[in-house]
């Protein structure tokens, strides 16, 4: 086996660094967390005429300012790994904006090499790129690609493997800065210390006010002599630019400018069908008012098409619970293997194809464009309530689940606003409250399960963004950032990437119902058949005299003068329970407690229910204590203090919500 090298992958959010990510390793991936931070860590290798070559996959960033964690991991790992090899992966239709990135590279003395991805669709946009003329004024290598496609991937391969041995560090030259650049390097490079870094990324970042690298520079031999010359070189800035780190940005664009229009040819004059979609889909008004339908089509499908699948399930686990039942003659081993684990996984998994479904279609959105204006879109209505721009993006992730998206608030800078961010995150109805709501709609709203459902969802985002200006105006009394996000072009979604985003979700959920799911259905059933008097016998769960006397009565019996004014009998209240190890086990909780399989729940349901205790049911169970992994993850980001508030107010906000629609209900209907 040859050498080892290892390479790093860059580039903003949306340039395909995913997709050529998968290209070059296929599956030899490896997903941890950066050391220290909870962000993603993927790792992958390939290999290239017998050498091998370790890839890294950086966060998403669009520059290297360094405010947000994604952007510091990205760039202490250039600074202290020092790989052989910097892979700048670039969108073809947006060569101005992902530029501001490469130039930051450059500055860092990486040995880059430049991935201009997208050409397909620059090519259909009508934007002629000179590439030859790009390498030769970037002075790096340029490799035109197509990711999607797979075109250009095999070409990419070798300039890697050539680029890691034939190391090139081009040089980016600011016409007005040059001068203070090279006063400051000629002080730096008196301390042999500093010469680990690239003295001239140091200079640029000095006078960029960068606190990381002024406290290098202030640790140093050179930091007396060098700090009148800063002061008075920074005075002089400022008086020409308002502030120095404003004049070096200001500088670099017009260096992008200059490149972009020696190498970018665009015919004009034709509007394109993104910017036709984009003059209805994010108008102010319209575009709100379209997102409606959108959102009731994406129901509306997930619902119809995944039924017929749903009761396939729902037939299998009921024919493989009595196939349990008959043939094992041990009563004790065939009802934890029938009533526990079958019925108990069958009643979360019947509602697998709702969720793959909905996923697809969520998917579908993403990879068409249109996902991406949904933030945009709400993101007027977000800073009436006080909320960041950025944290519209978590918000939505939400939907499908609380523990990346909370994840995903580290994007936001500003400390106040990420933990407002986090807070209210779980008030949003992740995709593992789906199966609940989607059982109660059918059993007591079957004619209106549609609306219902989203129903919830639209009381999760409403009370969550009432809490966060209440947050905002009595906890936190900052004025919230403002949302920049990239809406890329529409496309056709693409098959392969759509169903692998929906493959990767479902994973989780499967994942979820085979360990999880059945620990927590594994332990209801332990508690139903034990109670204070000892084991009770497997007839507990077939007999409701029976089952009053065991544990897991005790634990509902205890709760139900609580939430008598709901109209919720124990066997509820247990269940709500067992919910806080992961919502999906409610569902799993109610069948075996009630002692029947998944097709009989939802009659049963409706008799001990009724419409108005069933919504209540629901409101609270939207809004009640994060799953464990949830609370989880708030403590990692923010600490175990606001963890224990979010627990405490997400419970009196989940009982107040319930009650008030129990007392409304009852006094209407």
């Amino acid at each position: 086996m040859g050498n080892k090298y290892e390479i790093a992958l860059i580039g903003n959010p949306n340039v395909g660094k995913s997709t050529i990510f998968n290209a070059l390793t296929g599956e030899n991936v490896y997903i941890g967390n950066w050391p220290g931070v909870t962000v993603e860590k993927k790792e992958g290798e390939f290999e290239y005429n017998g050498e091998r070559f370790k890839v890294v996959d950086l966060p998403g960033v669009y520059s290297l300012t360094a405010n947000s964690i994604d952007e510091i991991v990205a760039r202490d790992y250039i600074i202290n790994e020092k790989p052989d090899l910097v892979v700048n992966i670039v969108d073809a239709t947006a060569l101005e904006r992902n530029l501001y990135l490469t130039l930051q590279l450059m500055e860092m003395g990486a040995n880059l090499l430049l991935a201009l991805n997208k050409m397909d669709l620059a090519n259909n946009l009508e934007i002629e790129i000179d590439v030859d003329k790009l390498e030769k004024i970037l002075g790096v290598r340029v490799v035109p690609l197509s990711a999607v496609k797979k075109m250009g991937i095999d070409e990419l391969k070798k300039v890697i493997s050539e680029a890691v041995k034939d190391k090139k560090f081009a040089e980016i030259k600011y016409p007005h800065f040059e001068p203070y650049i090279k006063k400051i390097t000629s002080i730096l490079q008196k301390d042999e210390n500093l010469k680990k870094y690239n003295l001239r990324y140091l200079a640029i970042k000095l006078l960029e006010n960068d606190k990381y690298v002024e406290d290098i520079i202030k640790n140093s031999k050179v930091w007396d002599e060098l700090k009148p010359v800063l002061d008075s070189i920074m005075k002089e800035l400022s008086k020409k630019y308002g502030e120095a780190e404003l004049g070096i940005v200001e500088e670099r664009y017009k260096v992008i400018d200059k490149i972009v229009k020696e190498v970018v040819k665009k015919k004009s004059g034709k509007l394109t069908t993104t910017q036709m979609l984009d003059d209805v889909l994010t108008d102010e008004k319209i575009g709100a008012l379209l997102l409606i339908p959108f959102i009731w089509m994406l129901f509306k499908f997930t619902f119809d098409v995944s039924k017929p699948f749903s009761a396939m399930i729902e037939h299998i686990f009921a024919f493989l619970a009595e196939v349990v039942k008959s043939s094992i003659s041990n009563k004790f081993i065939a009802s934890l293997l029938a009533d526990g684990i079958i019925s108990g996984v069958g009643a979360v998994l019947v509602f697998f194809p709702i969720l793959a479904f909905l996923f697809f279609a969520l998917s579908f959105l993403e990879d068409s464009g249109y996902m991406a204006r949904i933030p945009f879109i709400a993101d007027r209505v977000m800073n009436k309530f006080g909320l960041p721009g950025k944290a519209v993006i978590p918000l939505v992730m939400g939907f499908g689940c609380n523990v990346p998206a909370i994840m995903a608030a580290r994007t936001i800078e500003d400390e106040k606003d990420r933990i407002i961010t986090i807070l209210i995150n779980p008030l949003i109805s992740c995709s593992a409250r789906l199966p609940i709501y989607a059982l109660f709609a059918e059993a007591l709203f079957s004619k209106y399960q549609g609306i219902v459902i989203i129903s919830m969802y639209a009381l999760g985002l409403i009370l969550a963004l009432i809490t966060a200006a209440l947050f905002r105006n009595f906890v936190f009394k900052t004025s919230p950032s403002y949302l920049i996000v990239e809406l890329p072009p529409y496309h056709i979604p693409h098959l392969n990437i759509v169903l692998k985003n929906t493959w990767e979700r479902v994973y989780d959920f499967l994942r979820k119902a085979g360990t999880i799911i059945v620990f927590g259905v594994t332990l209801v059933w332990l508690l139903s058949i034990y109670g204070p008097s000892g084991y009770l016998g497997v007839e507990a769960l077939e007999n409701p005299q029976i089952i009053a006397n065991s544990w897991v009565a005790v634990i509902g019996k205890t709760l139900a003068p609580i939430f008598s004014p709901m109209g919720w009998d124990w066997k509820a209240c247990s269940a709500l329970v067992f919910g806080v190890i992961a919502k999906e086990v409610v569902v799993g909780s109610l069948a075996m407690l009630y002692g029947v399989g998944e097709e009989n729940l939802s009659n049963l349901i409706a008799n001990a229910f009724t419409p108005v205790s069933a919504f209540a049911f629901m409101a609270f169970s939207l809004l009640y204590l994060p799953c464990i992994a949830t609370l989880a993850i708030i403590k990692q980001e923010i600490g175990w203090r606001w963890a224990l508030f979010a627990v405490t107010y997400e419970i009196v906000l989940a009982y107040v919500v319930a009650l008030i629609i129990s007392v409304i209900g009852n006094l209407i209907f």
